[in-house]
């Protein structure tokens, strides 16, 4: 592998970076690695290679579409998801990336690049000034990052040819073939994702919100039931005909007046569609595996089948692996971990 020359220009490095994206930014599972590679920097782990998945001889060349962010604090955990998809699918040369992110990373990209050689990729760009104005604080910090809202504004970012695709978390390991969630029957819903019915959906938002009759009525006809928006598939031509982002982020206008929730972008979901989603089988998100959201202390599986672990929560499986407090869940991610310690570097 060929590395920058510390002798190169900074304006040249530059130039040959943003020419490595452009030429790049599309790659296919045919697609031939390039020769000039950027070992990631000291802020950005280094990852060893994974190895190459092929599709079985029953699979069609029908593509599966899976969105994520992108973003160098939680490189680590997207990389495991990445991996684990691939691994746990019957046709992983079928599954497409969508990655977005909020600023262009020579060193994520790259990254990408030599951890998984032949992934079938696109990078798209989110602009943070369409929700920077929009966003209030809530109960912990990370949730407030603008990268959080881009799951609002997937539709308008990806292209016009992806009918639908599937959303998830950077903090999450799949253990199950995706195209079986892929191929989920929306019956002419926007989203389906797993539903739960038992959690008190009142406390996802405050007292000035129920006492409100406009806004309480919000949910009249509906049988409202919480769900995690880390795990979505989503009709993407219908949720621009049907206008979703902007009755999201009217909703977020009126968080900023009226403070009517505590919880990122996940309120704006349920306000718009709690009630009105398709179900899907609890398998697919076994979330909450980071414990709250303020304390992030170990909690257990929940009974049943398992296709999906999610560290939803404070608590991220690689920090509790790293500072040897691990919780026992975290170990069903360790396998998934492509991280390889900064004493090492980068080989072709």
């Amino acid at each position: 592998m060929a590395f920058w020359s510390p002798t190169i220009p900074s304006v040249l490095i530059g130039l040959l970076s943003l020419l490595l994206f452009l030429c790049s930014a599309t790659p296919t599972a045919t697609s031939i690695r390039l020769g000039i590679i950027r070992k990631p920097s000291s802020d950005v782990p280094v990852f060893r290679e994974a190895p190459a998945f092929r599709n079985g001889d029953a699979c069609s060349h029908d593509k599966i579409h899976v969105s994520m962010t992108l973003d160098s604090n939680y490189l680590r955990g997207t990389m495991a998801a990445v991996l684990s998809i691939l691994q746990h699918s019957t046709c992983p040369e079928n599954v497409e990336f969508h990655f977005l992110w909020s600023r262009f990373e020579p060193d994520v990209f790259s990254s990408i690049k030599s951890t998984f050689p032949y992934l079938n990729f696109n990078v798209y760009r989110f602009d943070s000034n369409r929700v920077r104005g929009k966003i209030s604080k809530s109960i912990r910090q990370a949730l407030d990052q603008p990268l959080n809202y881009a799951r609002i504004y997937l539709a308008d970012l990806i292209p016009a040819s992806v009918k639908r695709v599937i959303y998830l978390d950077s903090d999450l390991v799949v253990v199950d073939d995706i195209g079986k969630l892929w191929e989920v029957n929306l019956k002419n819903k926007v989203l389906a994702a797993p539903e739960y019915c038992h959690a008190n959906f009142t406390k996802y938002f405050t007292d000035a919100f129920w006492s409100d009759p406009s806004f309480s009525r919000t949910f009249e006809g509906r049988k409202p039931c919480y769900f995690n928006t880390g795990v979505m598939v989503v009709d993407v031509d219908k949720w621009r005909e049907g206008g979703y982002r902007l009755k999201m982020e009217g909703w977020m206008t009126t968080q900023k007046q009226k403070r009517i929730y505590h919880l990122g972008s996940l309120p704006p979901f349920l306000l718009v569609l709690a009630g009105d989603i398709k179900g899907v089988n609890h398998r697919w998100n076994q979330h909450g595996l980071g414990g709250d959201n303020l304390e992030g202390k170990c909690r257990i599986l929940h009974p049943g089948p398992i296709s999906l672990l999610h560290w939803s929560g404070k608590g991220k499986p690689w920090l509790r692996l790293d500072s040897r407090k691990p919780c026992t869940v975290d170990y069903l991610w360790a396998p998934y971990d492509l991280y390889r310690s900064s004493s090492h570097s980068l080989e072709e």
